[in-house]
């Protein structure tokens, strides 16, 4: 069963009033992109490869829209802008669709008797230990049976943050004093996650980039650490961005790609911010699936990305 079927679906109206700030700030840019225009030229693709890069979409995936709208337009001959809306819509999906960006009805726990271990990725401040806790949530009230493990010792307040969540959620959480060595509490909380039969592990990490050598050696660390329990282990690697950043994100998740291996991806605080492109670009420019997307501060508001549904409430 994928995660749309473990979660449920996500509610519409929650996904809608989400990219609200990010709608009404492309649309209007939009307008003033073919204003006094009756047909898409060349001037009017250029004012939208403007309105795309405003927009946090990401110069190479503007690039890339750009020419299939090009290509639709010298194959059509004549395109009114009252059809731009349209066709920016179908190739935005169509591409998404392509770079196979799955969305969550993909993405199965295994069935082999032993925990999935999400290991946890981001630098401090994008809504990690938040993230972390919805996804606690989530799985909990799905019925499994969920273990946390605080490996970012490097700051009390995170391992604090992170024991808050474990309480309101009611899942059990393994910590160590701050300064703690991070692969020993990811040790310690999966041989626990094993012992009590948990169905998923989420474990914490460090957010720093400063020193990008002492990161990789770090995670790689954790990871090694964790395999002499779970061979497997980490079934994903999480990246946490926060979608509000825009550019800094694409940054942030060009350093992470690099340090480690991320599998996965969350885009956090879109409902706070008109830079909700960025959730098509780092789909193109990674190739790496997003699989949850933050749409409010409520604790069901960590949604399962569908690719689908989140065009529609882009456009509709």
């Amino acid at each position: 069963m994928g995660l749309f079927g473990l979660f449920g679906k996500a509610k519409k109206e929650t996904l809608n009033k989400g990219l609200e700030k990010t709608k009404e700030s492309v649309f209007k840019k939009l307008a003033r992109a073919i204003v006094g225009k009756s047909k898409v030229d060349e001037e009017v693709l250029d004012n939208l490869e403007e309105v795309l890069i405003s927009s946090d979409v990401g110069v190479d995936t503007t690039v890339r829209i750009i020419e299939r709208i090009e290509a639709r337009v010298e194959k059509d001959k004549y395109m009114g802008v009252d059809e731009l809306n349209r066709v920016l819509r179908e190739e935005i999906a169509a591409l998404l669709k392509e770079n196979e960006v799955n969305d969550g009805s993909s993405f199965d726990l295994p069935d082999n008797g032993q925990p999935y271990v999400i290991m946890v990725v981001g630098v401090n401040g994008v809504g990690k230990t938040t993230t972390i806790g919805k996804l606690a949530y989530k799985f909990k009230a799905a019925g499994k049976k969920v273990v946390l493990g605080a490996a970012d010792t490097f700051r009390a307040a995170a391992i604090d943050q992170l024991e808050i969540w474990a309480e309101r959620v009611g899942v059990p959480i393994v910590k160590q004093s701050m300064g703690a060595d991070p692969a020993s509490v990811a040790y310690d909380t999966l041989n626990k996650a094993k012992h009590d039969g948990a169905d998923v592990v989420i474990i914490d990490t460090a957010g720093r980039l400063h020193n990008k050598i002492n990161l990789m050696n770090e995670l790689t660390k954790i990871k090694n650490v964790m395999k002499k329990v779970l061979p497997d282990a980490p079934n994903e690697v999480l990246l946490v961005l926060d979608g509000s950043t825009g550019q800094n994100a694409y940054e942030q998740a060009k350093q992470f790609t690099r340090a480690t291996e991320v599998n996965a991806l969350a885009i956090t605080k879109l409902d706070g911010t008109a830079k909700g492109g960025v959730v098509i670009g780092i789909s193109d420019q990674f190739k790496i699936p997003v699989k949850y997307i933050g749409v409010g501060e409520k604790i069901e508001d960590l949604q399962v990305f569908d690719r689908e549904e989140f065009v529609d409430s882009l456009f509709n």
